[in-house]
């Protein structure tokens, strides 16, 4: 996947604006960032951090199945579009396959009941580095999994162990970091705080069994309904969008 040939195109950077300032820019690997945390808006018991930047920590409702699809980027941004489509739903197998019987969720190509779509956007770098992904955390609404052309200026593992971190996000889960570095948004923990997890960056960012044991008992709990709050803040969960309430 690293020799997947990117199209030249016309379409220029005129913001870099999207980046998080300097006291809250997140670098890890080789000047890579990642910007999903700074979709929160106002403010998450884990060795994972679980998002509550609305006020309430959002998870998924049990049974639930996101429906996916490509947008319409990838004739933009690779030569052979059919061959780039067929590669990243390869790695975003694997990651998925990755986080075992964790997943809290199911995934489904679905190009008319859609949830999210898979898109590409121009590279976004600045002196600190460059974005590869960007996801989303549960919610009720059609949104997009970001992927950026230097992703695969990586070695293929760090391509799939950059989407595993997304899908983190995707589950609901926070960086590490998060109740020390991300304070405008706040964050619950679960569980026991170890830095070596997917969700945190650098030499320390690899999938755990304490990460994925973490994630499946947390949901167990939720679903179950013998959790609802963590510290105080309430879990509200989530049915995708195409589902009608």
């Amino acid at each position: 996947m690293e020799n997947l040939n990117t199209r030249s195109t016309s379409f220029e950077l005129k913001d870099q604006n999207f980046l998080p300032s300097a006291e809250r820019l997140h670098i890890y690997g080789k000047h890579v960032l990642c910007i999903t945390d700074n979709k929160g808006h106002k403010k998450s018991p884990f060795e994972l951090v679980v998002d509550a930047s609305e006020g309430f920590i959002p998870l998924w409702d049990e049974n639930v199945t996101l429906n996916w699809r490509f947008d319409k980027s990838f004739h933009h941004f690779f030569k052979n579009p059919v061959q780039a489509k067929t590669e990243i739903k390869k790695l975003f197998a694997e990651a998925v396959l990755a986080w075992e019987d964790a997943c809290p969720i199911k995934f489904s190509e679905n190009n008319d009941l859609w949830d999210f779509e898979i898109t590409v956007l121009p590279d976004r770098c600045n002196e600190n580095g460059c974005v590869l992904a960007s996801a989303f955390f549960p919610q009720q609404g059609q949104d997009k999994l970001v992927i950026y052309p230097n992703l695969f200026s990586q070695s293929r593992q760090e391509q799939v162990e950059t989407l595993i971190h997304e899908l983190g996000h995707i589950f609901g889960l926070r960086h590490f970091f998060a109740q020390t570095h991300e304070k405008e948004w706040e964050s619950e923990i679960f569980g026991e705080h170890d830095p070596f997890t997917i969700m945190n960056y650098g030499a320390p960012s690899i999938l755990t069994p304490a990460d994925k044991s973490d994630l499946k008992h947390l949901y167990q709990l939720v679903w179950s309904k013998q959790l609802t709050q963590i510290n105080g803040t309430a879990i509200k969960l989530f049915k995708p969008y195409h589902v009608k309430q």
